[in-house]
């Protein structure tokens, strides 16, 4: 009996949507970053995370019901949903901590490590095709990011490790999220991951208090902060949702690289909200890495047109 995995092919009409959805993902994800840069400021990043957490949860909810999803809830699967929460609760605090000390531009630029993890390990564990165009594209796009944020580690130290934390964490959430988006409903997917997120933020905000620690010990909200929180966990509903459908469609390896889109819309949205406006190499930068998103666009649509005994661009498939 033959060793070599049988590899499943979306049809093109399915990756472009995939691509689709997953464009329209990035370009709301920074938002996350912006309300939470915005919150904490005056409360700790695991009470941003929780609050993220809790709204995306409520905003989930309505929609579970009237889906009648819970049906299909079971043991099993609450267990890998609970992995999911805990991966992306440790993701989560991470990246709110740096937006605490560095620019939003700065700290998703060192985050963009993850699409070229999440190409890698989905080739090693999902057993997804893997060219040699697809790894350039995701160099070029990190060149690209690189130019746009110019981030110095000398002026935030161990901070700087954080988004690669982060980055490793939600390529692992990526993964899980493209192996049960095939056999789960993507709202109750959500709803889940908000539920035990929330509860593992619980957990480790009731025994920070009262530690003095600007990460895990508790503050009321006041004023705007609560307006702040409601839009972290609204864009992450909305991020969310997209990310899951996109994955539902087509091959992380293939989205993988789109995510660098995320760094254009982050740096418009930090432009407008902190006023920090690129500079002639941080635009280089922005068209490196549209111009690398619009290659992976027509590369992926015409990969997905081959027929699957087409393996010219397999070689590095496992």
């Amino acid at each position: 009996m033959s060793s070599t995995p049988v590899r499943t092919v979306s049809s093109a009409s399915e990756v472009t949507t995939g691509l689709a959805l997953m464009f329209l993902s990035v370009m709301v994800s920074p938002l996350i970053d912006i309300f939470s840069k915005l919150a904490v400021v005056t409360i700790p990043s695991a009470e941003v995370t929780a609050g993220r957490f809790a709204v995306q949860a409520l905003c989930m909810l309505p929609i579970v019901l009237w889906r009648r999803s819970f049906t299909d809830f079971s043991w099993s699967q609450s267990l890998f949903h609970a992995i999911r929460g805990a991966i992306i609760t440790v993701s989560m605090i991470s990246f709110v901590t740096t937006l605490k000390y560095m620019a939003v531009a700065d700290a998703i630029a060192i985050f963009f490590v993850e699409p070229i993890i999440v190409t890698i390990l989905g080739g090693i564990f999902l057993k997804e095709t893997i060219g040699w165009r697809r790894y350039t594209a995701c160099g070029v796009g990190f060149f690209g990011a690189m130019l746009i944020i110019q981030p110095s580690f000398e002026e935030v130290g161990y901070v700087a490790l954080l988004p690669v934390l982060s980055a490793l964490c939600i390529a692992i959430f990526v993964l899980m999220t493209r192996v049960l988006s095939h056999r789960e409903d993507p709202w109750a997917m959500q709803f889940q991951m908000g539920i035990w997120g929330l509860l593992f933020c619980a957990i480790l905000l009731v025994f920070g208090q009262g530690s003095g620690s600007d990460i895990f010990d508790p503050v009321m909200p006041e004023g705007s902060t609560w307006f702040y929180l409601a839009g972290v966990g609204a864009m992450a509903a909305i991020a969310g949702i997209f990310g899951v459908y996109a994955y539902r469609a087509a091959p992380a390896s293939t989205l993988a690289p789109l995510q660098y889109f995320e760094i254009v819309s982050a740096t418009i949205f930090a432009w407008l909200v902190f006023g920090d406006f690129p500079n002639a190499v941080k635009w280089l930068g922005i068209m490196i890495i549209m111009a690398s998103g619009f290659y992976i666009l027509w590369r992926e649509r015409r990969f997905a047109s081959r027929p699957v005994s087409d393996t010219s661009e397999a070689t590095l498939a496992p």
